[in-house]
């Protein structure tokens, strides 16, 4: 073999060799990254939790009519209890004329058998002109029942009424106000139910 022979065969192997190199290093690498342990860092581990969604959905009803549809921004299912643990709690209920209660609250909980269902922090109720607040509310799905037992106020814009206990029975539209109550009212006030 002459030369310019040698030349033109060692530069395909030179090319072969090198190519051969090039994949070994990259199977290498690869395998390397596929193999290495991945170290998370400040890992937050909720032992009490069975299952945390960071979202919520729910819609309930019964003899086929949405009683309520609830969303919450995270769920948490707590082992062995019967219990969800919500937060930003935005659920409309419905009563038997189909009008709507939207009640929202920062902190919920959600009895995953029976469907009540207790709101805390900043609870507000709003149905059609009126305005319910209170700290902490209780909802019982088989009389479909909002109660306080905690101070309540009742506001329209013109007027406002406040008492220790309440009870709505949304069902019968109907708002029952117990205990010391006080209302202070304007001549612009509205002359209907409060549901």
């Amino acid at each position: 073999m002459n030369g310019v022979g040698k030349k033109k065969l060692i530069l395909p192997l030179v090319l072969l060799l090198g190519l051969i190199l090039g994949g070994l290093g990259l199977y290498y690498y690869i395998n390397h990254l596929l193999t290495t342990p991945i170290e998370l860092e400040n890992i937050e581990i909720d032992d009490k939790a069975a299952l945390k969604l960071n979202a919520l959905e729910q819609i309930s009803k019964k003899n086929g009519i949405t009683e309520w549809k609830l969303k919450a921004s995270t769920a948490t299912l707590l082992k062995d209890q019967n219990k969800a643990e919500l937060k930003d709690v935005d659920i409309i209920f419905y009563t038997k004329q189909d009008t709507q209660v939207h009640l929202t609250a920062n902190h919920g909980a959600l009895d995953t058998k029976t469907h009540d269902m207790t709101f805390s922090k900043n609870v507000t109720i709003h149905h059609q002109h009126y305005t319910l607040r209170s700290e902490t509310l209780h909802y019982a799905k088989k009389p479909h029942i909002i109660r306080s037992d905690s101070r309540v106020e009742v506001d329209d814009e013109n007027s406002v009424i406040e008492a220790d206990r309440m009870t709505i029975m949304l069902n019968q539209e109907l708002i029952i106000l117990e205990g010391n109550v006080e209302g202070r009212f304007s001549e612009k006030s509205q002359n209907s139910n409060l549901l």
